[in-house]
């Protein structure tokens, strides 16, 4: 595991306190370091593929009416903000609640709080960082990683037979103990929404990501062709990502989603993601039905790729670049 120095001050904190804001939050250029202020005039995405999960999974739709208690009972980060420091995650590492992990003097801080839980496996969950209000959240929790791991069995399923493969290429590569972890964030409102960026520009260091967006603000940007669109607000809809494992696998068929989130001046907002990863100790690799004379081998094979990213993110840099062959 990844040696971290120290957290920075929860955001929420900073806003409650009236604290003045740290130049570690304020955005600079990739190129020259110089301060640089924040373009959030960017266009709607009107194409974004929308597919219904009921017509994956064979018996139930995944937003059911109990699901969706969801947004109220687990996007609710005021539902434990008497308790969160129970929840503290410890600063050697990602699970529980906080800030980022600061690494260097210069990082680019996030402008958001997280609650990080492993759900599955569930022996590997480590419940002293599970909220115990509402009563109901371990088994909501419990309930919506099972739903999700089985759409997310369809759609590796459903990306393999898309490129003529075996149904089963991504899924076993996943190894036996497939890894799911729940991310909740917190974006504060943001007093210069122009200088301070919510999440800095990545991809995701997994397979896919399972993104329940908030109701009612935007914030989520993705880059195509050099060019940032607005994620718009879908409601009762799942916003599927694709990670970096899986465009490991897919030989770089399938792309790895460049996405950043703004902040806002006067709303907060909050989401909840769901990470999907193969087995730590599972090498992945391209599909070797994937790889030919014109589309030769574009990725090493590697394990422990969810390790490494988290360091790598941090320094802004980027473990796909370094991956390639």
């Amino acid at each position: 595991m990844t040696e971290f120095s120290s957290t920075a001050k929860p955001v929420q904190e900073l806003v409650e306190d009236g604290d003045e804001l740290p130049q570690s939050y304020i955005w600079r250029s990739d190129n020259t370091g110089d301060y640089e202020a924040i373009d959030s005039s960017v266009p709607l995405a009107t194409e974004i593929p929308v597919v219904d999960v009921s017509l994956l999974v064979s018996s139930s739709s995944a937003m059911d009416p109990e699901l969706l208690k969801l947004r109220s009972a687990l996007t609710s980060w005021r539902c434990f903000q008497g308790e969160k420091q129970k929840y503290t995650r410890p600063s050697d590492s990602i699970e529980g609640y906080g800030n980022d992990s600061v690494l260097h003097e210069n990082q680019l801080l996030d402008w958001v709080d997280r609650l990080y839980l492993t759900v599955y496996p569930q022996d590997q969950q480590e419940l002293k960082y599970w909220l115990e209000n509402p009563i109901s959240f371990r088994d909501i929790l419990n309930e919506y990683t099972a739903r999700l791991r089985q759409i997310e069995e369809q759609l590796l399923k459903s990306m393999a037979m898309s490129l003529s493969l075996p149904e089963d290429s991504f899924v076993k590569q996943f190894g036996e103990r497939p890894t799911m972890a729940a991310r909740f964030n917190y974006y504060p409102p943001c007093a210069r929404p122009d200088s301070v960026i919510g999440i800095k520009q990545h991809t995701d260091g997994l397979a896919l990501t399972i993104l329940l967006q908030d109701e009612q603000v935007e914030g989520l940007q993705l880059l195509k062709d050099n060019q940032w669109f607005r994620i718009p607000i879908m409601p009762h809809a799942l916003l599927i990502n694709i990670g970096d494992q899986l465009e490991i696998m897919s030989n770089g068929i399938f792309k790895s989603l460049v996405h950043r989130v703004l902040t806002n001046s006067t709303r907060e907002r909050n989401t909840l993601a769901m990470f999907c990863a193969p087995d730590p100790a599972q090498e992945i690799g391209p599909v070797e039905e994937l790889v030919d004379e014109k589309r030769p081998k574009a990725f090493k094979n590697i394990k422990n790729y969810s390790e490494s990213y988290f360091y790598y993110y941090q320094q802004g840099k980027s473990l796909l670049d370094a991956a390639r062959v």
